[in-house]
């Protein structure tokens, strides 16, 4: 059975370039209701898909078209896998908010930044090696 339509990998960095700015601008001003409003954005983008995800279908529609195509098509499960991740971690941040921990809020937040930074500048994606890790040790359908 094969697997998922292949993406452009140039997709998901830039939506990881835009959360790592949007979350390091809200920790510098203090801005809280970016942790949510950007785990919004990703779970938007990791359930239902990139033309769902604000920031996936900016991408598309207005970035893509004017670069070459992409080099090489990625497996779109490990960002996806990587993004609900994301997801995970800034609600717990957001929780923490709520309970009066900030410091535990954006050290959550700044985590998922900082590491959505790496991948938009480097290409290296924990959440995608943590999903390829998985799927090694465990086999699944089209890997």
């Amino acid at each position: 059975m094969p697997g998922p339509a292949p993406i452009d990998p140039r997709g998901p960095r830039f939506n990881q370039a835009v959360l790592a700015v949007a979350l390091l601008t809200g920790f510098l001003v203090d801005w809280r209701p970016v942790v949510p409003l950007f785990a919004l954005v990703l779970l938007a983008g990791a359930a239902l898909g990139p033309r769902y995800g604000p920031f996936l279908a900016l991408y598309a529609k207005v970035i893509r078209p004017r670069l070459g195509p992409p080099r090489e098509m990625e497996d779109p499960r490990p960002p996806r896998f990587s993004a609900a991740l994301g997801v995970f971690v800034l609600a717990a941040g957001t929780l923490a908010f709520v309970a009066g921990h900030p410091g535990i809020g954006w050290g959550l937040a700044l985590l998922v930044g900082a590491l959505a930074g790496l991948s938009a500048t480097t290409g290296i994606c924990v959440g995608c090696e943590i999903y390829l890790l998985a799927a090694r040790r465990r086999p699944m359908a089209g890997l």
